[in-house]
């Protein structure tokens, strides 16, 4: 109960529950119309109205403004003049605005207001936070909340709640409204977390992962519809997941899954399977191997009752990738996979970064053949060809606005082949078998961007002497890093985290040095997101063209 006149206060006095305090007495109410009232750290308002006697807290749970210099009207209608949130504080709903405004019951006592302060159960007051959570998704389609995505973290968290679970409630609440399966909202994800398990030093790092991967995945479902899953169950069999992966079929895979699922196989059980549809083809660009990568490692934070929203996910991201093998660019790839000589003995020289400079796609991909025998040192090969690409990016493409569509390159392009680099090379290593797909497509990322590199350029200002000083420092940036997007946040977290995997497993490797040069480039350099002149320039010269 949130009022009181006279006729309601017997009841409340008669009541002995909940830590009541005495607040004020009625005829000081009446005379100022309102107060604040401190109990502990709260500071709590204090209404007289002709409707009846109100207390809330003072601050306004938007910004935290004060409601003291509110205005009140309507005998119960309080409103913020900093935004114009209104709150009606008899029924306790918020008429403008999201936040709910917590109110506290009020009693009439020997000619004194009394109000009950205590907190409810804390299991209540968490499932108050995540049920909160679910609403601040619910307004998704109007805004993006970032601020109370905070707040009610932070909360959950006051309450002794897992912090994990908001982010598992958020996954429940958006995975169906990615039309095309996995982002990089769920790929970020584990790096954001393990960024902060390992260099948070105080409360509000600690809390800056989790904010940024939800708030990535209320941006990345923000205004869009639900896309169901089929609810039908098959039992399970490899070969026919894989077939309906191939053949696009999302119900029929899904279906599987389902069963799958429900035969108590676990990601370990089915990643095997998912791996070989990942690298099925040159796919999406590298994504589906990396989403893969991600959605494990994020599981093995969250535990398997989050398996079946992301490995939905990351089916549905398989069935929707595109093929880009099919490309001409990249048409080679079926033939060099369909005559990779598994039985060639290890090269009497291991390849090199310079081994695969200034080649094609196509002719990349032919040269690993040369040097199939040891696909580790070709993994190893080809990663620091990749690393000597991005760090000899030739930025003018990334800012050019004169450049045919096929030339629309820029730095997630370089550093989409280190990250797929890390995914593979970790996949790989479970899983042997899978390394002409891996490497071959390694070799398409690196022939692909051969065209975009400058080698004259002085790198020399990139040049890290200590690599542990500049994984420490680069990622405590990203605690605070600033970018207003996403998309832009998450890859400088992926990318740092990739490399700092790869560095730390083989600090002695030959890409080294130019990995650490690449990724300190590209961490300090500002991207262009935006090419107005770019796009208007194409789609002119696209329109004059159509039929």
């Amino acid at each position: 109960m949130s009022s009181a006149s006279p006729s309601s206060a017997t009841a409340l006095e008669a009541s002995d529950d909940g830590d009541w305090v005495r607040a004020i007495g009625l005829t000081e109410l009446e005379a100022k119309g309102s107060a604040i009232v401190k109990a502990g750290a709260k500071q709590i308002l204090v209404f007289k109205s002709e409707t009846g006697i109100y207390a809330c807290n003072n601050r306004c749970p938007h910004e935290g403004y004060p409601l003291k210099e509110g205005t009140l009207t309507q005998g119960c209608v309080l409103t913020c003049n900093w935004h114009n949130w209104k709150f009606d504080l008899e029924s306790g709903e918020t008429l403008v605005g999201s936040d709910r405004l917590r109110r506290y019951p009020v009693a009439l006592r020997d000619g004194a207001v009394w109000l009950d302060v205590s907190d409810p159960p804390r299991d209540r007051q968490i499932a108050k936070a995540l049920a909160a959570l679910s609403d601040s998704f619910a307004h998704i389609d109007r805004r993006m909340e970032y601020d109370r995505v905070a707040r009610e973290i932070a909360r959950l968290q006051k309450a002794g709640g897992d912090p994990l679970d908001a982010l598992r409630k958020a996954i429940d609440l958006t995975y169906d409204h990615f039309e095309f399966g996995t982002t990089h909202a769920i790929a970020a994800t584990p790096d954001w977390l393990a960024l902060g398990g390992e260099m948070a030093r105080d409360p509000a790092e600690e809390l800056v992962p989790l904010l940024e991967s939800i708030g990535h995945l209320a941006w990345d479902s923000m205004r869009e519809p639900a896309f169901p899953y089929s609810d039908a169950v098959k039992d399970y069999a490899p070969a026919a997941f894989l077939a309906a992966i191939e053949a696009e079929d999302e119900d029929e895979a899904v279906a599987l899954l389902r069963g799958a699922l429900a035969a108590g196989l676990t990601f370990a059980d089915l990643e095997p399977h998912l791996a070989e549809a990942a690298l099925a083809h040159y796919a999406d660009f590298g994504h589906s191997a990396i989403y893969l990568y991600k959605t494990g490692q994020l599981l093995a934070r969250l535990g398997e009752a989050s398996a079946e929203p992301l490995l939905l996910s990351l089916v549905r991201s398989l069935i929707f990738a595109t093929r880009e093998d099919l490309l001409p660019e990249f048409r080679g790839y079926d033939e060099r996979l369909a005559t990779w000589p598994h039985d060639r003995p290890a090269p009497a020289k291991a390849p090199t970064a310079d081994d695969f400079r200034d080649l094609s796609a196509k002719q990349a991909m032919a040269r690993c053949l040369d040097f199939a025998g040891d696909p580790e040192a070709l993994f190893h090969a080809l990663f620091a060809a990749a690393a000597w690409s991005q760090l000899h990016f030739d930025r003018d493409w990334d800012l050019r606005s004169d450049v045919k569509v096929s030339d629309n390159v820029g730095w997630l392009d370089f550093t989409h082949a280190l990250t797929f680099g890390n995914a593979v090379h970790r996949i790989c290593r479970r899983h042997p078998h899978l390394w002409p797909q891996a490497l071959l497509q390694l070799a398409c990322f690196v022939g692909r961007n051969q065209p975009y590199v400058k080698a004259a350029q002085d790198v020399t200002t990139w040049r890290v002497t200590d690599a542990a000083g500049f994984f420490e420092t680069q990622g405590r940036g990203l605690f605070d890093h600033g970018q207003p997007e996403f998309i832009v946040s998450a890859h400088l977290v992926k990318v740092w985290t990739a490399a700092r995997e790869e560095y730390l497993a083989a600090p002695e490797a030959p890409w080294a040095e130019d990995l650490l040069a690449a990724v300190k480039r590209f961490m300090s350099t500002p991207l262009k997101r935006k090419h107005a002149v770019r796009a208007a320039r194409q789609s002119l010269a696209f329109v004059a063209l159509e039929g």
